[in-house]
């Protein structure tokens, strides 16, 4: 086999997994899903059947990712984070024809304890807090926290925040990796 099940888990048949994941304990993974290369699906993980997974996702203990939600290359989903795919859900009302499509973008990272609401896009290589509300579209490299999410700085790529204003003019290359970004009004773009 070219990835790992733990025994607890159930992967119905056919759900297509790259060479390399791994998935934990108590996961589940529904027929339709869609899970890249090299990803790790932690204990109590469940996929629903209308989920894209890319390649290197790791995604954490008790992490739902439900119908329409696409995960890009390289996406973390920190433990008992929460994504959304019914915006005004009741329990006795049938809205699984109403779902809203929520894209991650590559790279980006999903704090503990945050919630997606369904219908926004998490652009590359942003960052949300742990337990952060994010309910609108985040711009890539955006730092966000609080209850709603607003964006308090920006993240490189290796991770790490860059000493540069919301929005501007400036310049700032990565002690690390060597990146080199451009802040240009209220967008950050990594050029080389």
């Amino acid at each position: 086999m070219e990835y790992s099940v733990h025994e607890s888990a159930i992967v119905d048949e056919g759900a297509t997994i790259g060479e390399g994941s791994r998935i934990w304990h108590f996961s589940h993974v529904c027929a339709g899903a869609q899970i890249g290369s090299n990803c790790s699906l932690g204990q109590n993980v469940f996929v629903g059947n209308k989920v894209i997974i890319g390649n290197n996702c790791k995604i954490q203990n008790n992490v739902s990712v439900y119908d329409n939600v696409t995960l890009e290359d390289g996406v973390f989903c920190g433990p008992s984070m929460v994504f959304t795919n019914v915006y005004n859900p009741r329990s006795f009302i049938e809205r699984k024809n109403e779902y809203r499509d929520t894209l991650i973008k590559k790279g980006a990272t999903l704090g503990a304890n945050c919630t997606i609401v369904c219908g926004v896009t998490v652009g590359s290589y942003a960052f949300v807090g742990a337990g952060a509300v994010v309910n609108k579209d985040v711009p890539a490299f955006a730092l966000m926290v609080g209850v709603p999410a607003q964006q308090i700085g920006w993240m490189s790529a290796f991770g790490e925040q860059i000493n540069l204003p919301l929005e501007g003019v400036g310049e700032y290359a990565c002690p690390h990796s060597g990146q080199h970004y451009i802040l240009n009004g209220n967008r950050l773009e990594l050029v080389s």
